[in-house]
């Protein structure tokens, strides 16, 4: 039993009953709490802190609501078992490149008390449409958000945009129009390919290295044909893992501004690293659409990407193509956004998936074979290289024979033959045993050799 439990509020902890519920959620996120165990009854507590009977019954009805305690009838109030689905036995997905969840009970409470405490704004966001571009509110937010990345940002200059895909469509849309010719990394995101096929664009894709696209390829490209745009991913790009250098920037930047090619920056991982060098629309603000989306920084569920235009006339054209294909981020989860940004959440949010990531990474390096893949520290995927026994597809039909998905490098390729490699997130699984178990059983396949895993004969 709890009985003698105390919570430590702490000055400036604000209101004291949801400084209560804060405690109690901290408490049961490290430890100091267990799920099961009884808490002090509300009178009990009133006197032990000094404060009214009525302040710790509000307390502990919020935390109910939160759905850290539950009420049992004459016997008191403890603290929930939370109700957890069960490990599956076998390996798990792999194949989606999502932010891996935290194990923060006290955060994730908090970021759902402040997405529902906007319903003090009124009917206004739920009943009304925004401008095309956000409003000033959400675009001071997102000036907010990248000041680490483009300190100084003005936030006329931001779109806010129906998540990072529509952006893509916006900015590649008014570059480019049908059979004219974009450049791209030789593997490149697959949204990106959509994009183009939709558009009926031809891609380019550029020769890589280590740190992506090579300068050369680039510069090739640019001489022999009417490039419309470059279109890439400095930073943990995917699915290669690779990061450009800051003289791969310059090099980059110079062949763009020497051609006049305006270069598309998506930079989804970006706030990822702890340290990475400055972003392409840092080196050349004057060509480039920096993209900045939170789906793998704070939440895919948002769907909330801030755009930078080098101009007013471009970002007006922009904030044009967004009005007639989505009308407009949603004004809900753009002030969920702001809320978690302004507060200081989003940023914990991006830090507590930053920790897990790198727990993950661990046991990646440690399962599996030294040299076999490239990744980054701070992200949560991986590019596989397979041994010589292994074609990229085998190896994915054998996964899959073992429940486990992996996405196979033509997903990715804007070249002729692709190289055989799979790209493998560790955010799908829930927990750090599942994400252990499927790598173990990765290792395992990598070590042996293909099998007949089909009945066709």
């Amino acid at each position: 039993m709890s009985d003698s439990w105390r919570p430590d509020l702490g000055p400036g902890a604000g209101p004291v009953y949801l400084a209560i519920a804060e405690a109690i959620a901290a408490d049961l996120a490290a430890g100091r709490l267990a799920p099961g165990e009884r808490l002090p009854p509300q009178r009990t507590l009133a006197q032990r802190l000094g404060i009214d009977f009525t302040t710790v019954s509000r307390a502990y009805a919020e935390a109910r609501r939160r759905g850290l305690v539950e009420g049992r009838v004459g016997q008191g109030t403890y603290v929930r078992v939370a109700e957890l689905p069960a490990l599956r036995a076998g390996p798990v997905d792999l194949s989606m490149n999502l932010p891996p969840h935290f194990e923060d009970a006290a955060l994730t409470a908090r970021m759902w008390r402040e997405a529902g405490e906007l319903q003090a704004t009124g009917l206004d966001l739920l009943l009304r449409y925004q401008e095309a571009g956000g409003a000033l509110a959400d675009r001071e937010a997102g000036a907010l958000w990248l000041r680490d990345r483009l300190p100084g940002l003005d936030p006329e200059r931001i779109t806010v945009c129906p998540g990072a895909q529509s952006a893509l469509l916006a900015v590649i849309g008014t570059l480019a129009a049908p059979g004219e010719i974009i450049c791209a990394e030789a593997l490149t995101y697959p949204g990106l390919k959509a994009l183009a096929a939709q558009l009926r664009l031809t891609v380019i894709g550029l020769a890589m290295d280590a740190e992506g696209v090579l300068p050369e390829a680039f510069a090739s490209a640019c001489r022999d044909h009417a490039v419309k745009a470059l279109c890439c991913t400095p930073t943990l790009q995917n699915p290669t893992t690779a990061t450009m250098s800051l003289a791969r920037r310059e090099a980059l930047v110079a062949i763009a501004r020497d051609h006049a090619v305006p270069i598309v920056e998506d930079d989804a991982y970006g706030l990822l690293p702890q340290d990475s060098p400055p972003p392409l629309a840092a080196l050349a603000p004057e060509l480039t659409f920096h993209i900045a989306g939170l789906a793998k920084h704070v939440s895919p569920a948002l769907r909330i990407a801030y755009l930078i235009a080098p101009d007013s006339r471009s970002g007006a054209r922009v904030r044009a193509a967004i009005r007639a294909t989505a009308a407009m981020a949603s004004p809900l989860t753009a002030a969920i956004a702001t809320g978690w940004i302004t507060s200081g959440v989003a940023h914990q949010v991006r830090d507590a998936i930053r920790a897990e990531a790198r727990a993950r990474q661990r046991l990646a390096a440690r399962l599996l074979p030294a040299g076999s893949f490239a990744a980054h520290p701070d992200g949560f995927h991986l590019w596989l290289t397979l041994p010589t026994a292994w074609t990229r597809g085998e190896f994915a039909i054998q996964l899959r024979a073992s429940g486990m998905g992996v996405v196979v490098s033509d997903a990715f390729a804007t070249v002729a033959g692709p190289p055989e490699a799979v790209r493998i997130g560790l955010g799908g699984p829930a927990s750090r045993a599942q994400i252990e178990r499927a790598l173990a059983a990765i290792a395992d396949t990598l070590d042996g050799a293909p099998v007949m895993t089909s009945a066709a004969v």
